[in-house]
């Protein structure tokens, strides 16, 4: 077969149709791959493979597009096609159509990839900015080394009172649990996982618990050197393990050399309980809770009632027990702000609840978010709720939540601008939380400010592309 020949059979094979369409495929992929493999933090070496299994398969589609053809009846071999069967002028029609209309939606992801930095820069405010201050911190999730998997809720319990304990030191930028949750308890890359959170140290840890004894480990990293700042075990039983949140919490600010006013000292320093039973009936209830708000319980009225039983049985062991009675009032004001249980006695029992706690720790900023909740879900009285929110965050000026919280109330009172920018404060201390930037996204879209709702749309849709909206 002479050349000409040769390029004139490939010509009606559709050889040179299936590369160019191969080609258009392999860029889809790749462009798609760009954007999801980071966001569900896989490995450098993940998008390394998967580029070298594209460019083996082209040779091996052209060969077959070459030794194949398609029939009515099927794929044959070249050589057994009769020239009454071939259909290669309308496979190769169809192939020409399907490539268009890829190379399309390939073209679309090129330019979107290339003008989301720009995009980006351009719709970021100071409030959303994140310069990595050698005083940042994220706590990852604990470790469960416990035989039982059951004392999950153990670890997780933990972790979240020395982040809570962090949180309430104003010199430090503490990264909420939302964001902090999507990653593993020891990643393979630190330095990714600050970049992405915004931080420059990590805090790691696990939790071992057999019985009555309790083993806690934790280690603070520098995250662009992997060093080793501090780290400590703390081998304790549960009727000692009080206050090792704390001792955490200020050596950690220590070793980053945080200052601490005397109200945060005391905070920190500050047990919430000294009952065994208390405690563990109230990290349960907690743990109870927490998979309640994220959507991931089967039951919601079944789990509403086992956290509010748990929650009683934690301020039955322990009366003074001011956090679990906050924690108990959220769940009521929860319950009935969803449409759960609407019952008058659930709003009866948040008001009840958070009154005790107030009247326990009446400077307790988890006591005053829970009222500005109580105003909030169970009465809509914004100004009553703010008042709270505003009180709560003077004692959590790391939490997200609170400011999230305000910018809801903002967006109801139809103070839109005031809402977003209060949003765009919480995203700076919860990067990774998906909800946030769609509810800013929800905030321009009704100022009619479609370009910037398009920004933090695309945001959240890199963050989480498997993500549903929330009701706020």
């Amino acid at each position: 077969m002479n050349s000409r020949k040769f390029f004139a059979e490939l010509k009606r094979r559709n050889v040179y149709k299936v590369a160019v369409a191969y080609a258009v495929v392999a860029w889809l992929l790749i462009q798609a791959a760009s954007i999801l493999f980071p966001t569900f933090e896989a490995p450098p070496w993940v998008m390394k493979v998967f580029v070298a299994v594209i460019v083996l398969g082209f040779p091996i589609a052209l060969v077959f597009s070459w030794a194949f053809e398609l029939t009515p009846e099927g794929i044959k071999r070249e050589e057994n096609v009769a020239p009454n069967e071939a259909i290669t002028r309308r496979t190769g029609r169809k192939i020409a159509s399907i490539t268009i209309a890829l190379a399309a939606v390939a073209t679309g992801l090129f330019v979107f990839q290339l003008l989301r930095p720009s995009l980006t820069t351009k719709g970021s405010t100071p409030t959303i900015a994140r310069s990595v201050s050698n005083k940042s911190i994220a706590v990852l999730p604990f470790e469960n080394l416990s035989e039982d998997k059951s004392n999950a809720y153990f670890a997780s319990g933990m972790q979240d009172m020395i982040l809570t304990k962090l949180a309430a030191i104003g010199d430090l930028k503490v990264i909420s649990r939302t964001s902090t949750e999507r990653y593993k308890s020891h990643p393979d890359d630190l330095k990714t996982v600050a970049q992405q959170l915004g931080v420059a140290t990590i805090l790691e840890g696990s939790v071992q618990k057999a019985g009555e004894q309790v083993l806690i480990n934790v280690q603070l990293i520098d995250a662009a050197n992997d060093q080793h700042l501090w780290a400590e075990a703390y081998p304790r039983t549960l009727d000692n393990i009080f206050g090792v949140e704390g001792e955490v919490a200020e050596k950690v600010a220590n070793a980053l050399k945080a200052k601490l006013a005397p109200a945060e000292s005391a905070r920190v320093a500050n047990v919430p309980t000294k009952n065994g039973a208390a405690l563990e009936f109230y990290l349960k209830g907690r743990d109870l809770s927490d998979r309640l708000r994220n959507s991931v319980v089967s039951d919601p009225i079944a789990t509403g009632n086992q956290a509010r039983e748990l929650f009683k049985s934690a301020v039955a062991a322990d009366p003074n027990f001011a956090l679990a009675y906050v924690s108990w009032s959220r769940l009521e004001s929860y319950l009935h702000w969803y449409g759960v249980d609407d019952s008058p006695a659930v709003i009866d029992q948040a008001k009840a609840s958070v009154d005790k706690a107030l009247a326990l720790q009446p400077d307790l900023p988890e006591a005053h978010l829970a009222m500005g909740y109580y105003h909030y879900w169970c009465h809509r009285d914004y100004q009553a709720a703010l008042r709270e929110f505003a009180i709560a965050r003077e004692g959590m000026p790391n939490s997200a939540e609170v400011l999230a919280a305000i910018g809801y109330v903002y967006r109801r009172q139809g103070k839109w601008d005031d809402g977003i920018e209060t949003l765009k404060q919480a995203v700076v201390i919860d990067p990774r939380d998906s909800l946030l930037r769609r509810e800013i996204a929800n905030s321009y879209m009704a100022r009619r400010r479609y370009d910037e709702a398009a920004i933090f749309s695309a945001e959240a849709l890199a963050i989480a592309p498997a993500c549903f909206s929330t009701v706020c």
